[in-house]
């Protein structure tokens, strides 16, 4: 990770065949073998895991892994896609360390994986030298339809949970913020799913009229590297 974002490992070309068990993809390698490859994305990847489609996998010698390759990306005829899940908390909390988000720049430490209850962790805590506090919660957005940007792309009870925990914050005082990072390169705007999560969709506009604020990121990717781009408007 640098400031120039997140630094993909070298990738090796191949053709989706399918994804399967949420957890695992057939690929076709270019030099015509078919690979199993991790698939770091619990979501229902709606609009991007089409067969026939490029995709790019990374490739760990780690002997302890059951599977060597993990699928990164994939190019749809609208943007090239980043599907692995585990990138958002790496470049967003890189991003903010490095103060390349304007809305959080008065942070200057930066922890992750913070628990804030019994049964509830989010995703970082922010602080600045007078002792002021920001949770932040990073969401993964890879569904877009026709230039909006949607969360979730599957019903998430964990999501909601994380927006009650949100809302409970900022009435202690604390700043609380719900950021989406839009995986893509084709969205106009973002909106929740409420077609997919009605639930979700409502307590995210409940969040917002709470006080949360929604931070959104579009992101500029290439086979290097997946770098945070501009604010996305959301539509409630």
């Amino acid at each position: 990770m640098s400031y120039k974002g997140y630094e993909l490992p070298e990738l090796i070309q191949g053709k989706l065949i399918k994804r399967y068990k949420r957890f695992l993809a057939d690929v076709e390698l270019e030099n015509g073998e078919i690979v199993i490859a991790h698939c770091a994305n619990s979501g229902s990847m709606r609009g991007c895991a089409t067969p026939g489609a490029p995709v790019w996998l990374s490739m760990s010698d780690n002997p302890k892994r059951k599977l060597k390759f993990t699928w990164e990306l994939i190019q749809t005829k609208d943007s090239m896609i980043g599907v692995n899940t585990q990138v958002p908390n790496r470049l967003v909390k890189a991003a903010i360390e490095n103060g390349t988000v304007d809305e959080l720049k008065e942070y200057t430490r930066v922890k992750p994986e913070v628990k804030t209850s019994e049964h509830t962790r989010l995703d970082l805590l922010l602080e600045n030298d007078t002792g002021k506090r920001c949770y932040v919660e990073i969401k993964n957005c890879t569904l877009v339809e026709e230039g909006v940007a949607m969360f979730p792309d599957a019903v998430t009870t964990r999501g909601q949970k994380h927006l009650d925990e949100l809302v409970r914050l900022k009435r202690e005082g604390y700043e609380a913020v719900i950021f989406y990072l839009i995986q893509r390169m084709d969205a106009k705007t973002f909106t929740p799913a409420a077609m997919i999560d009605k639930v979700y969709a409502e307590k995210l506009k409940n969040a917002r009229e709470n006080g949360v604020e929604i931070i959104t990121r579009d992101t500029r990717i290439d086979t290097r590297y997946i770098r945070l781009r501009d604010a996305i408007p959301v539509c409630l």
